[in-house]
């Protein structure tokens, strides 16, 4: 039977290495610090940092004090304070440039002490060596901490604790190995101790005790209490497993010591460590290489391959021979002691090994050489440091940003900005294929026809509610009666004025017939004959409007059937319908269905995918801000922004899953849709909807036109109607002018024939004005009475389009809705003299009539008889000014736009 398990290691655990400190000497960063901030910024901003700056004064001196005791709340205490300095060191470094440069801070020089040959020391204007310096003393405290724990006893807590140290301590060794070894050594003077190769030799040394027998030693316990615990029947498998894991474990920390002892041996470090170093870290290297040889010998004896183990005994033999050969000198007795007893048990196991081959194997034992190495296994890696010595986070001197960190942040937002661009576009781009291709597929639409919820695309449908709440065709016949009663009304009105001047003219001739050559003023055809000619040009434009309407009724008559559908609510219940087929052969029409919307399911939750994406994109854009990162950078900026930049390729990567997901979704579809098509017949439901959307279409085109021409006659009339009250009350003003100079007249020829003989002799006096003049009394009246002249009055703008200024004689084309000239308006040369004056330069067809003012009462001057060539008050009247006048008897508010007022129409010239 094999040994028992050895616990040799056991005594061995307590054998561990410990870094003390490097020395600083004392240094005054505020004063030169602060110079910097006055001379480069301001006065107020070194006041506003003068916190920070004391803060950085006090830590440094804490530094310079070495810890009180080794107790573990001293040098937990003296853990905390590196870690906080050295996050401020990376502050003070993105900020304030330390070197020799007369343009920096140059009056700050750091020395420091090497920690193994303390005469040895180093000086340099730069942050790097003192960073260097407190990354070193970060690991030795660590180092210094897992030896304060009680790893004695069995006590598990202790070694979980103290091996945690050992792997901070391996982390901070590693951190200074990576980050900070090299730029201490480009600045002219550095110690050995803070050189890549100590910093690497260390890390693996706390490695190695990490490993050592705080996770072995727990092992064995529990090997132990199997062997008490476990049925012997099962305990021989068990106790295979065991030593295997051991040995797995024993031959990483031999490794980890291995390595150290490696690069103690070669410059720069064979000569600079103390020799004791080296026996301790030789011992240790080939104790746990021959505790795994001796391990795995028992799982091999377990195994009854005889063999191997007697080939792994005797290499763990030789390597603990060698070993005290060359090392024994300047080694702790304890591990030599566990060093002889695990030799003890190894030749044992081996004495016995050979008699069982001698006697029954008789198995040929292999050399050394043939043997495959041992396999192993690590329990521990060096902690990463990056987060807890991160000064992203670090609130001193936040308010200083040197233009250099302006500018790499500037460059980093130019390199996001351009991801986000890029990866929206790709979701857009991704949305409107969908778009198109569904559109191409015309889906969803044929899935929500099958099902009743079709609907008409969105432009024609906004047309057709805009049609709709104008009271569609139906609204049509109160305007076409609105457009009859206007009509009627400007005729009454212009009746009404022509006979207001043929009653006057018919007095006229019955006094000139009563009197003869002494009714010598002129005659009334004379006077009116320009009122009578706008008169009679109104009548004709009233008589072209009445045909326009015929024409717009006839055309509502007409197409009366095509607008009917546009009275159809809901429009929907116009549009055909997409039904299944009357026979099938496997009934499998609601399975396809069914598929189909799936996948259309599937690709709305894609659309809203790629809306979320989007909508994280523009979030971790706002959330990015890497200000405090670059200001606590030390290295280049490129490497920051690739770190930075990788956070963004998830959800590139997503994007890109999406688009291609869409894809392949897209080709279903189109090929379930082909399915769906076939059996639905849905292409000749595609065209009766297409038909149907035409016959939609052309209704509201034909009620556009008939609306716009409706519209334009209603606004025609009404400004006709003023017109012809405007010059309904000029015909009054004329009537009523020339009823007084009748009275006057008639009471003057009376005299004369009541006195005929004296009369006779003075007639030519009294009505010969052409050669005299009238009387004084009568240039009086005439220049204080306002005086109006039918022939010289003001005339209101007539207007310039439409069907009331066509000559009655010119022909129009048949129909309604074809495009044509205006039924209403004619071209300059055959347009008569218009029914009232346009506005100069060609203005709007229907511009604002001016209205007279009313008449002043008429003074007995009026009495005066006329002659030939006598201007009265009325014919030289200034022109009279715009002015209210009574509502027209007809009003009409003015039609509201239909829109768009695009269709030609019948009252459009």
């Amino acid at each position: 039977m094999a040994a028992p398990p050895s616990s040799s290691s056991s005594s061995a655990a307590n054998i561990m290495l410990a870094v003390y400190e490097k020395k600083p000497t004392s240094v005054d960063l505020y004063r030169p610090l602060r110079n910097y901030v006055v001379y480069n910024y301001s006065e107020r901003e070194a006041q506003s940092l003068d916190d920070d700056l004391q803060t950085l004064k006090s830590m440094r001196a804490d530094l310079e004090r070495s810890p009180a005791a080794s107790a573990p709340d001293s040098l937990s205490s003296r853990r905390d304070l590196l870690q906080r300095y050295y996050r401020a060191l990376s502050a003070v470094e993105s900020r304030f440039p330390i070197s020799p440069d007369k343009d920096h801070v140059n009056s700050l020089t750091f020395v420091w002490h090497d920690a193994f040959k303390n005469k040895l020391k180093a000086s340099q204007q730069n942050v790097h060596l003192e960073k260097a310096a407190v990354l070193f003393n970060l690991g030795a405290v660590y180092s210094q901490i897992g030896l304060t724990f009680d790893r004695a006893g069995g006590s598990i807590e202790g070694r979980k604790q103290a091996s945690h140290a050992f792997i901070a301590a391996a982390g901070a060794f590693a951190f200074l190995r990576d980050n900070e070894s090299t730029k201490a050594a480009m600045g002219g003077s550095a110690t050995v101790d803070l050189s890549v190769e100590c910093a690497g030799m260390l890390e693996r040394l706390m490695l190695a005790q990490a490993q050592d027998e705080l996770q072995i030693q727990e092992a064995i316990e529990k090997e132990m209490k199997m062997k008490f615990h476990i049925n012997p029947l099962i305990l021989v498998s068990v106790q295979s497993s065991v030593f295997r894991r051991c040995s797995l474990r024993l031959i990483m920390v031999g490794i980890y010591y291995e390595e150290a002892f490696a690069a103690l041996s070669v410059a720069p470090l064979k000569e600079h460590f103390d020799k004791n170093w080296f026996s301790h870290v030789q011992l240790k290297a080939a104790f746990f290489y021959a505790e795994a040889c001796y391990r795995c010998s028992l799982e091999l004896h377990e195994k009854e391959d005889i063999a191997e183990e007697i080939a792994r005994l005797k290499s763990g033999v030789n390597a603990l021979s060698e070993v005290k050969k060359s090392s024994s000198k300047g080694a702790a007795q304890q591990l030599l002691d566990a060093i002889n007893k695990l030799e003890g048990n190894l030749n044992r196991n081996l004495e016995r090994a050979m008699k069982e081959n001698d006697r029954v194997y008789l198995m040929r034992v292999p050399p050394a050489s043939s043997l495959p190495p041992l396999p192993a296994f690590s329990l521990v890696k060096s902690m990463p440091m990056a987060e807890i010595l991160d000064a992203s986070k670090e609130k001193m001197f936040t308010s200083l940003v040197p233009d250099s960190s302006a500018k790499a942040l500037s460059r980093y937002t130019e390199m996001v900005d351009e991801i986000i661009r890029t990866q929206a576009e790709k979701l857009q781009q991704g949305s409107e294929l969908a778009r198109v291709r569904l559109k191409e597929m015309d889906l969803p639409d044929s899935i929500l026809a099958l099902e009743g919820n079709f609907t008409l695309p969105t432009t024609l449908k906004e047309d057709v509610e805009a049609v709709q709440i104008c009271d569609g065709p139906a609204g049509l016949e109160a305007e076409l009666q609105q457009l009859r009663d206007l009509r009627r009304v400007n005729q009454e009105l212009l009746v009404q004025t022509e006979e207001l001047l043929q009653k006057e003219a018919t007095e006229d001739a019955q006094f000139r017939s009563q009197f003869g050559t002494r009714w010598t003023r002129p005659q009334s055809s004379t006077l009116t004959k320009n009122l009578q000619d706008r008169l009679n040009r109104f009548a004709a434009n009233l008589k072209q409007a009445a045909d326009s309407d015929t024409r717009i009724e006839r055309s509502v008559r007409d197409h009366s059937a095509l607008m009917s559908i546009l009275d159809r609510r809901p429009i929907e219940s116009a549009l055909p319908t997409l039904a299944r087929p009357i026979m099938s052969l496997d009934a499998n029409e609601d399975a396809i269905v069914g598929s189909l919307k799936q996948s259309l399911r599937h690709l709305e939750t894609l659309g809203a995918q790629r809306a979320g994406l989007e909508d994280m994109l523009k979030e971790m854009k706002r959330k990015d801000d890497i200000l405090p990162k670059l200001m606590a950078s030390t290295g280049s900026y490129e490497d920051l922004f690739r770190k930075e930049i990788m956070k963004y390729d998830h959800i590139c990567e997503e994007i890109a899953q999406n688009i291609e997901a869409q894809e392949q979704l897209l080709l279903q579809i189109q090929a379930q849709n082909d399915e769906f098509a076939a059996i639905f017949n849905l292409e000749d439901y595609k065209a009766s909807r297409e038909k149907s959307y035409k016959q939609i279409e052309a209704a509201i085109a034909k009620y556009r036109e008939i609306k716009e021409n409706v519209n334009e006659g209603l606004k025609f009339y009404v400004t006709l109607q003023d017109a012809i009250t405007n010059i309904k009350q000029q015909c009054s003003d004329f009537v009523m002018t020339r009823s007084i100079q009748c009275r006057d007249m008639i009471e003057d020829v009376q005299r004369q024939m009541a006195n005929f003989g004296f009369q006779d002799k003075n007639a030519a006096s009294a009505y010969n004005y052409p050669s005299g003049g009238p009387p004084h009394h009568q240039i009086q009246r005439s220049s204080s009475q306002p005086q109006v002249n039918p022939g010289n009055m003001a005339q209101p703008p007539r207007p310039q389009t439409s069907y009331y200024n066509q000559h009655p004689e010119q022909p129009t084309m048949p129909g309604g809705y074809t495009h044509h000239p205006s039924p209403y308006g004619t071209t300059p040369q055959q347009q008569p003299p218009p029914p009232y004056a346009a506005a100069p330069g060609g203005g709007p067809p229907y511009t604002a009539l001016p209205q007279p003012q009313q008449q002043p009462p008429v003074s007995h001057e009026y009495g005066q008889p006329a002659y030939p060539g006598w201007r009265g008050p009325y014919y030289n009247a200034p022109a009279q000014q715009p002015a209210t006048h009574p509502r027209p008897p007809y009003t009409i508010p003015s039609p509201s736009p239909y829109p768009p007022p695009h269709q030609s129409g019948y009252y459009k010239q």
